[in-house]
């Protein structure tokens, strides 16, 4: 464990187990100099201990990034629950998972992740201080889904030339709870959308609504588009993937698209753009932080959009260095957390 925290400079990992309730938790904290660290709690299947670990702790890192880029006061973390394999009390659960949230004092803020809902989040709310996400008016992925939106414009422009979506074909992976307000977005700016979901009557519906083609979720990488956009989890881009990709630009709302970040030279060398998954997926972090801290809607909306200004900036700093984006925005995020503002040192390129 202590290796694999060293290798990615994280400061704290926490584990808790509490029989009676089934739960079995990891939070990883990554850094915290710019404010507490503050992520979601995701709550799916793993294979074992150390998938979990390695997820908590690569994810809480990706947040560090995020945090530092989106310029909010936050530090970077993660939870990760793993889901029992019988019959469980779900209220017992996340009310335990809150007081461990509780027990570490504010280093950490949790908020709603893969597998996890409000309603989670609120049973979580009423055993800790240190929650966002636990009502339907606080569920983050519609920010999310907006500030996706604001990168894939920035995208289109950088690598189509082309200043609206009009008739641009985006094949989109997931049409959850970003998924599918994104394409909402998309829709109705004139995009063509392609859709795959591994909830067969979910996409289907989208697709009715979206006047969308489908297609079964192993082949949605595969599809001839301008746009390859992964709203699911993370890793769908392995070397395999990456090899049949039929795509000018890879911008989704999944965390941790690429199954190794190797594969981000990979795609530049393909001439592929890649949005750095930790910048365009930012506006659930920002929307979660702002209103944790008091800010109004309509700075979290200005804040947002923002988005697309930062990639477009980090887009031309990634051409003028003849680098992959990611590579750039790593670079970017650690002179954030030595020097100060995001936005400052991005426009500084």
């Amino acid at each position: 464990m202590f290796d694999l925290m060293d290798s990615g400079g994280h400061e704290s990992v926490y584990l808790h187990r509490h029989a009676a309730s089934g739960l079995r938790a990891i939070i990883a904290i990554h850094d915290t100099r710019r404010g507490p660290a503050l992520g979601g709690c995701r709550f799916i299947t793993y294979a074992d201990e150390t998938a979990a670990l390695q997820d908590a702790l690569r994810l809480a890192r990706g947040m560090t990034f995020k945090a530092a880029l989106a310029d909010v006061p936050q530090g970077g973390g993660k939870a990760v629950i793993m889901k029992p394999p019988g019959a469980f009390d779900r209220v017992a659960l996340f009310s335990e998972f809150g007081r461990f949230v509780e027990s570490l004092g504010g280093r950490y803020i949790t908020a709603i992740d893969s597998g996890t809902s409000t309603s989670d989040l609120g049973v979580v709310a009423r055993h800790t201080r240190y929650a966002t996400s636990a009502a339907e008016r606080l569920d983050p992925s519609p920010w999310t889904a907006l500030g996706v939106f604001r990168g894939i414009q920035a995208a289109v422009q950088n690598r189509l030339g082309a200043d609206t979506l009009q008739g641009i074909r985006v094949a989109l992976q997931g049409v959850g709870h970003v998924g599918y307000p994104l394409a909402q977005r998309l829709q109705a700016a004139g995009a063509e959308l392609i859709l795959a979901d591994i909830d067969a009557a979910r996409v289907q519906r989208a697709a009715a609504e979206f006047g969308a083609r489908v297609v079964q979720a192993a082949e949605i990488h595969r599809q001839e588009c301008d746009v390859f956009a992964p709203c699911g989890l993370g890793g769908i881009l392995h070397a395999q993937a990456v090899a049949e990709l039929r795509c000018a630009i890879v911008a989704g709302s999944a965390n941790n698209q690429l199954a190794d970040e190797s594969l981000a030279q990979t795609l530049h060398a393909r001439g592929v753009l890649y949005a750095p998954d930790y910048v365009i997926n930012a506006g659930g972090l920002i929307f979660a932080s702002l209103q944790y801290n008091g800010h109004t809607l309509a700075e979290i909306e200005r804040k947002t959009r923002r988005i697309g200004d930062t990639l477009a900036r980090l887009f031309e700093r990634a051409r003028a260095a003849g680098a992959p984006p990611l590579r750039i925005a790593e670079t970017i995020a650690r002179e954030v957390l030595a020097r100060g503002s995001g936005e400052a040192v991005v426009s500084a390129a």
